[in-house]
């Protein structure tokens, strides 16, 4: 290599480290692929599972998947490339983050698929949208009502609500006729058995797409048993654009009530993965224009998205965890990477081969995603002292909020919106507990 050649490879490997940087497309497309690897099955599933409790159709489900994968590279690119400043507010964050559909709406939209359809979840949605975009508003005002305690119970309540889910899908799916079979369970521990030793004797792209390959490896062991149906791909068409309105939308109360209480709690843990990602690959906190803007991004975005079918959507931790790792954080590589998600939500034969996925394989890959979103929550939570005042806290709120849950008919004598909101998913009612109960159960003196 000559002198003038490696400058142009120092120079382009400064270019990987600094936002505006822009490396080659050489350097810049396996970094890109490693961050979509690491999301690709997280931004899928929930509108998988989401379409199962809703009894969608075969081609509806498609039409679900694929709006999920263009609607995340969409809100990606509206966080990399900020297209509205203005000294009132910004629209998006201007920093190296991935955006996907989010587990934690999972509980609260499988109680609403199975009350109502996707149009409400969708309507609920907007709300929700218009909500992150008031917290993005007025941040400073509202940040002190939701620290660590608070946001680590209602994630790790979110975590627990998601183990039935799995286990169901472990299981075959609830609706199965062969629910509960050896087979389904064979291949269910097959696959958890390859993704957690991945997670922890994996190394580099192994780990990173731990998810990804458990679910090839057990796909594969299902495809042996005969329990891979491939008749929908065959009838899928090649390239398909999204389609704006295709699953209505509808504006129910409760609904609304119960999705707007969760992008409350959702715009204001963001600042948690806005500050992973500073502080691990930039040596500095957000400030307060990025984390405003951002939450404002985050809140139209979700906006925009409802009217696509696309549903609710977050920061994504694995994604921060990488730009962390790596100090990569290039928008050049986050926008490849958001272009290869929107390339692959526009060919609808890829999203037709993701519903032929068995759910047992989908339940033995996801079981670790949810254990380890209800750890994040506890380490959320042992971020603060644990002493009787905030044990209650936190026990009191997953107490409440889970008992209700499991006991559902013990709300049978209430309004059909009590039950909505309260009875279906213990998220919504751990997170009002957790906040009440902080705000009046005195602090222990210093």
């Amino acid at each position: 290599m000559n002198t003038k050649e490696a400058k142009q490879s120092v120079q382009m490997d400064k270019a990987l480290f600094d936002f505006y940087g822009k490396p080659s497309i050489g350097q810049s497309l396996p970094l890109a692929i490693q961050h979509v690897l690491a999301m690709i099955v997280g931004c899928v599933t929930p509108s998988i599972i989401v379409a199962g409790v809703a009894g969608l159709s075969q081609e509806d489900s498609v039409i679900l998947i694929q709006a999920a994968l263009v609607m995340s590279a969409l809100t990606t690119l509206i966080q990399l490339f900020p297209f509205i400043k203005t000294k009132w507010f910004t629209i998006g964050a201007g920093l190296p983050v991935m955006m996907g559909i989010s587990f934690a709406y999972v509980p609260s939209m499988q109680a609403i698929a199975a009350d109502f359809d996707i149009a409400t979840i969708l309507g609920a949605q907007i709300v929700g949208g218009i909500i992150a975009l008031l917290v993005g508003l007025n941040i400073k005002r509202i940040r002190k009502f939701f620290p660590p305690l608070i946001t680590g119970t209602v994630v790790f309540s979110i975590g627990l609500s998601l183990y039935p889910t799995a286990i169901n899908y472990m299981a075959g799916g609830a609706s199965s006729e062969n629910y509960g079979s050896w087979k389904n369970w064979l291949v269910a521990i097959i696959t958890l058995i390859i993704v957690t030793t991945l997670n922890h004797f994996g190394k580099g792209i192994w780990k990173l797409a731990s998810i990804l390959i458990g679910i090839i490896g057990g796909y594969i062991v299902a495809l042996c048993f005969g329990m891979v149906d491939f008749s929908s791909v065959a009838q899928a068409a090649i390239f398909q654009l999204p389609k704006p309105m295709h699953f209505g939308i509808k504006f129910e109360p409760s609904s609304c009530v119960a999705l707007g209480i969760l992008f409350a709690i959702n715009s204001v843990q963001a600042i948690g993965d806005f500050s992973a990602t500073t502080t691990g690959s930039m040596d500095r906190m957000p400030t307060d224009t990025e984390l405003s803007g951002g939450i404002v991004g985050y809140g139209i975005s979700n906006i925009f998205c409802a009217f696509f079918g696309g549903l609710p959507t977050a920061t994504y931790s694995q994604n921060v965890g990488i730009v962390s790792t790596t100090k990569v954080i290039s928008r050049r590589v986050l926008g490849i990477a958001a272009a290869i998600l929107m390339a692959a939500g526009l060919i609808p034969k890829f999203s037709s081969i993701l519903t032929t996925i068995p759910y047992c394989v989908l339940g033995g890959a996801t079981i670790s995603v949810f254990a380890s979103i209800a750890m994040t929550g506890m380490k959320l939570i042992t971020t603060e002292p644990m002493d009787f005042r905030n044990t209650t806290v936190v026990g009191l709120a997953v107490a409440v909020g889970m008992g209700v849950t499991q006991a559902s008919a013990s709300l049978a004598q209430f309004p059909d919106w009590v039950m909505t909101i309260f009875g279906k998913s213990p998220v919504v009612l751990a997170t009002i507990v957790a906040i009440v109960l902080n705000l009046t159960l005195p602090k222990a003196k210093k």
